[in-house]
């Protein structure tokens, strides 16, 4: 299946897993989403995830993380930036996500990182998500 806007594809994909209670989730692979997944375990948002190839394609496998009371970690994934209608802010731009709760994922030209990470950095970027 090939989609215009992969990174929305995966965060969908996580968000219907979430919904349905899955334990993990499987992306089609690139290094975009590799760096997404790093950014949402440094955060505590999912378990783990791992680099898997099945055939010729490679797949990024996605241990999702729930509390105790099966209760998703993550409530709300929503892509910001889309091929039809790029985000770009600067670095005192960056909107800060329920209050610091929450993190923004950007691109920026020092790679991908954290709103709060990019705002220290004192650089701006593509906004991709927002999660929390």
């Amino acid at each position: 299946m090939t989609t215009s806007d992969p990174i929305a594809d995966m965060l969908t994909r996580v968000r219907n897993a979430l919904i349905a209670r899955h334990q993990k989730v499987d992306v089609p692979a690139s290094k975009l989403k590799t760096e997404i997944a790093r950014i949402l375990r440094e955060e505590g948002y999912i378990v783990n995830f791992k680099l898997a190839e099945e055939g010729a394609q490679k797949t990024i496998k996605i241990y999702l993380k729930y509390t105790a009371t099966n209760q998703p970690a993550m409530t709300h994934i929503e892509r910001l930036s889309r091929p039809g209608c790029r985000v770009y802010v600067s670095s005192s731009d960056i909107p800060r996500v329920l209050g610091g709760l929450g993190i923004n994922i950007l691109t920026t030209p020092k790679g991908v990182m954290t709103g709060r990470a990019a705002r220290k950095e004192g650089i701006g970027g593509e906004l991709l998500c927002q999660v929390y």
